[in-house]
Parts: C-alpha cells; sequence; structure tokens
C-alpha cells in the first residue's frame, strides 16, 4: 500500500484543449455510452415516460427523413429545414438517457454526422471557433442533440438560439433538454414556455415532450453520507489506483484558472476523486465552476469521496434561491449519487 504522497492531485494538472478535441467531446458522455430507447425502463406509474420514448424514435426519422431533402425535378435534392424535439421535465427522469439515445439511433452513412453537447460545451465551441465558423463546421450534420439547455443566462441563450436557427435552416435537426425545477412541474409548463420565448425564432419546429417523474436517483438513495474525516479520506485515496486527493479550497481555486470546456482533460483517466475540507460556497463564480466540475465528474462515472461539510449543504441557501438554482439542485443530485457510489465503492451506472 502507498502512502497518501503518492496519491496524485488534480490540482497538479495544466490540460489544454486544442479545437480538434473540442470536436471530439462531441458525443454522449461515457456514462451514456451503451444507452438505447430499448434500454429505457418507463416508470409503469408515468406513462409520460413512454410517450416520450416514441416522440424521440418519431424525431429521429425524421431528422434522417429532413437531412436527406426531397427530391426536385432533374435529380437535385432540396434541403429541408431540420425538425426539433424539446424534452422537458425534472431532474432524473431520464431526458441525458432519451438525448443520447436519439444520438445513436440516427445511424447511417459514414456523412451521418451527429454532434452531442451540454448547453455550456455549445457556448464554448461559438467562443473559440467562432459564431459564423461554428454554424459553417455543424450545418452538415443531421443532429445536433443540446443536453440541460440553460434559460438562466440570456446572453449566451441568444447566441445559441441564433445559431440553431441558423442550424435548422440548414437541415439540421436539433434535440434539447430542459433544466426544470421538481417544484415547477406542475405549474403549466414553465419551462417549456421560458424555452420557447428565448428562442422564437425556433419555437414552430419545437415539439415539446412533458416527461413526469421523480428523480430516479433518488428512488434508492440514502440521503448525503455522513462526511469521512480528513484522515480517513486520505487513507482510502492511498488505497485506490488513479485515484486523486485534494484539499476543496485548493481545488476551486485551481479551477479557476482554466476554462470549464478543460474540465474533462482535467478528470481524464482518474478513476475516484478524494477531497478533503469541504464546506459551504458564498461565492457564485466558485460555486458555477464546481457545478461544472461535478456534470464532467458525473458524465465520466467517477465516484467522490469527502470530508468536511456534507456535500448536500455546499450551496447555501441564499444560492439557491438566487438565479442560478436550477443547476445548483441538478449538481447537489449529481454530487449524492457520486458519494453514494464513493462509499459503497461502485461507479455510476
Amino acid at each position: 500500500m502507498h502512502g497518501s504522497s503518492d496519491v496524485g492531485r488534480l490540482v497538479d494538472r495544466r490540460p489544454s484543449v486544442t479545437p480538434e478535441r473540442l470536436i471530439a467531446q462531441l458525443i454522449p458522455p461515457p456514462t451514456f455510452a451503451d444507452v438505447s430507447f430499448d434500454s429505457y425502463k418507463p416508470d409503469p406509474a408515468e406513462p409520460s415516460q413512454a410517450a416520450a420514448v416514441q416522440a424521440c424514435r418519431r424525431f429521429c426519422e425524421q431528422a434522417v427523413q429532413r437531412r436527406a431533402g426531397k427530391k426536385k425535378l432533374f435529380g437535385k435534392r432540396e434541403v429541408l429545414p431540420g425538425a426539433g424535439v424539446y424534452l422537458d421535465g425534472g431532474f432524473g427522469v431520464g431526458k441525458t438517457h432519451l438525448l443520447a439515445s436519439s444520438y445513436y439511433a440516427v445511424s447511417g452513412p459514414a456523412e451521418f454526422k451527429r454532434a452531442f453537447a451540454t448547453f455550456g460545451e455549445l457556448t464554448q465551441l461559438a467562443g473559440v471557433f467562432g459564431f459564423v465558423e461554428c454554424i459553417d463546421l455543424l450545418s452538415d450534420y443531421v443532429l445536433v442533440c443540446i443536453d440541460e439547455f440553460e434559460l438562466d443566462d440570456p446572453g449566451n441563450t441568444t447566441l445559441i438560439s441564433r445559431l440553431l436557427s441558423a442550424l435548422v435552416e440548414r437541415g439540421v435537426s436539433i434535440a434539447a433538454t430542459s433544466n426544470t425545477l421538481p417544484e415547477q412541474l406542475g405549474e403549466g409548463r414553465f419551462a417549456a414556455q421560458d424555452f420557447l420565448r428565448e428562442i422564437n425564432t425556433l419555437a414552430a419546429m419545437f415539439t415539446t415532450v412533458r416527461i413526469e417523474g421523480p428523480d430516479y436517483r433518488h428512488r434508492d438513495l440514502p440521503p448525503a453520507p455522513e462526511p469521512l474525516s480528513d484522515a480517513e479520506v486520505a487513507e482510502r485515496a492511498a488505497t485506490v489506483p488513479g485515484a486523486t486527493l485534494d484539499e476543496f479550497d485548493a481545488l476551486c481555486a485551481h479551477l479557476a484558472t482554466m476554462h470549464p470546456s478543460r474540465y474533462l482533460s482535467l478528470i481524464e483517466g482518474v478513476s475516484e476523486v478524494f477531497i478533503t475540507g469541504v464546506r459551504p460556497i458564498d461565492d457564485q463564480s466558485v460555486a458555477l465552476r464546481l457545478v461544472s466540475l461535478t456534470d464532467r465528474l458525473y458524465d465520466a462515472g467517477i465516484p467522490v469521496v469527502a470530508s468536511g461539510a456534507k456535500l448536500d449543504t455546499v450551496f447555501s441557501t441564499e444560492m439557491l434561491a438566487g438565479g442560478f438554482r436550477k443547476k445548483y439542485l441538478r449538481a447537489t443530485s449529481r454530487l449524492l449519487a457520486l458519494t453514494a457510489a464513493g462509499q459503497a465503492g461502485r461507479t455510476i451506472t
């Protein structure tokens, strides 16, 4: 057994991300590498879940038909505008599973290109390549999937709306998921209305599909585990090959030194993340960077073991009452799933 001094640290990593790497990352995360419509298990008590599967299957057929276009005189083809589907629902109802399944269902010849990105990754792509270049880059794709369309950033939402409008005109179909709050599920399709208002140029082509149900991550999940001591975390880290061990404040400071588009490279090859000294955050910028890291850890299925404050107390009550409430609640849900996996010594499924 190695001493804890032999355990690697995330703060010692300085990843760089090339534009080529950004393009290569436009695929479903490892957690959803093997999903399909057949592997989605609708809750019998929630008929909207089975209906959503059928709606996504129809959308995929449409996407392929629209990209193929329609024949005109002399054998030429006219490109048809892309189709759109918007999966609206709370946390943990399987929206990302269905989005990734749509990605895999739209298959065909080599020229059938597809992209899968979080909303944040898409804004990063537009930032790296430029708006016009990003349109050129994606305009021959059959399908662009956007996970967790963010409605709390008007600037980026407007940017991505313009980007998607241009892509749809060129025959690209768009599938997106929402980040609706669980308690807003009964409020007259709140998120769907917000979404369609924000992207009013696209509203006519989007079919909104409502998915009801409780968060599957919490169906059999105990509350946040009691944190270990710093010494216990360090001891456990030393027994796990490929683990990293970081102090919470130092890790948060390190995240500030790089763009969130690098976080995926930051955790590449890491088997488990150990963190000591977790405490509540009162700085919005720090909190949002932690949300981005949590999303990457969750996507990669990397368990977390921590000491200090319970992980469901990291985002303060004041923060949960603010504009980024949706992001913080999603991150908390995912942190609980990651720490449950860490306690059990297993990866996320």
